[in-house]
């Protein structure tokens, strides 16, 4: 039998080859075959896909695309899964802890799982910077988790103040979830709050906007797009929008408290 080899999973970032990094690269090239959903396949650089093994697949087929790179590495080929962004943000490294753990393989399987720029990083970089302070990434798709979880999760968010980012906000089997969460921010946010709409973050036919709560169309966005919803303090500046840290709040306090000890 051969010996086990390493297992690689692997984020390749937003899609733009300036955005893998380097522990990526090196994954890629030790890797002889390269495992992944087709579209993520052809995110990698020509130079690390040629003369390797492609084990390729479509939507919804995670579980047997996790099973095949499992299975290539017990076989003795270096193997990378590749994930768009980060794989430990909806992506596939749980999934691969979870059947390597079914399997017995957790102590036996040399695994790396290598980060990437995640999607809702590159998004805000493009957008200006709407994570300055806390935030909740929730991602709309139903298709695992039931919608009324979602909602709690939403509701949450909003009422907490939180920027919030939607990841999966809107496809054409789920055209109804994305304007459900935006009536929930309607409900917490005044119809001036900044959103961004990243589509495309760091690839061809990229497209960012910012709009505000009362202006944006859900109709613009699909599975390619990332929607990031500003909090109470989120406001526009120029072409960006930008939620402030505190530090102008910090300084005025400063200079009021410097004003009352000089008239003490």
């Amino acid at each position: 039998m051969s010996s086990i080899a390493a297992l690689y999973i692997v984020g390749l970032g937003p899609g733009s080859a300036d955005c893998l990094t380097p522990q990526a690269e090196r994954a890629l090239a030790a890797s002889a075959c390269i495992a992944g959903y087709g579209r993520y396949v052809e995110l990698v650089p020509e130079a690390l896909r040629a003369g390797k093994r492609i084990i390729s697949n479509g939507m919804r087929q995670e579980e047997e695309r996790c099973a095949a790179a499992l299975d290539s590495a017990m076989s003795g080929v270096p193997t990378s899964l590749v994930c768009s962004g980060d794989p430990g943000i909806y992506a596939l490294a749980g999934l691969v802890l979870e059947q390597a753990e079914e399997r017995g393989l957790l102590d036996a399987l040399p695994l790396e799982i290598v980060p990437g720029v995640p999607a809702v990083c590159a998004a805000a970089a493009l957008l200006g910077a709407p994570l300055m302070h806390d935030f909740a990434c929730v991602s709309l798709s139903d298709l695992l988790t039931p919608w009324e979880t979602i909602e709690r999760r939403l509701r949450a968010a909003f009422a907490a103040d939180f920027v919030v980012a939607l990841y999966n906000p809107r496809s054409r089997g789920r055209n109804w979830q994305l304007d459900r969460a935006l009536e929930l921010a309607r409900a917490e946010r005044a119809a001036t709050c900044p959103v961004g709409i990243v589509r495309n973050a760091c690839r061809e036919g990229q497209d960012v906007r910012v709009l505000t709560l009362e202006s944006i169309c859900s109709a613009d966005v699909d599975m390619l797009s990332l929607v990031i919803i500003g909090n109470s303090e989120t406001r526009r500046m120029g072409r960006y929008m930008a939620t402030p840290r505190g530090y102008a709040a910090r300084r005025a306090a400063r200079e009021a408290s410097r004003a009352k000890c000089r008239l003490s």
